[in-house]
C-alpha cells in the first residue's frame, strides 16, 4: 500500500512536493517522526529520486524508445 498516493500527483521533477508546516505529527513505516504527512511523502519522494526508482522513472520512457526519437 502507497501511504503517499494522495500526493504522487503533487510530485515535481526530482521528487520535490511543496508542503505546508502544519503541525499533524505521523510516522513512516520506519517509526520516524514527521511534521505532518506531505513532509514524510516529500521525503520518500526525494529519496526515491535519488535512488533512481519510483515516483520519477514512471514518466520516463525505457531506453529502447528513447533511442528511436
Amino acid at each position: 500500500q502507497d501511504d503517499c498516493s494522495e500526493f504522487r500527483s503533487q510530485f515535481e521533477a526530482g521528487g520535490r512536493l511543496s508542503c505546508t508546516r502544519e503541525n499533524a505529527p505521523v510516522r513512516d513505516a520506519s517509526g520516524r517522526q514527521h511534521t505532518n504527512k506531505c513532509l514524510m511523502c516529500a521525503e520518500k519522494f526525494k529519496k526515491e529520486a535519488q535512488r533512481g526508482g519510483g515516483t520519477v522513472q514512471r514518466n520516463k520512457l525505457p531506453a529502447s524508445e528513447r533511442t528511436k526519437q
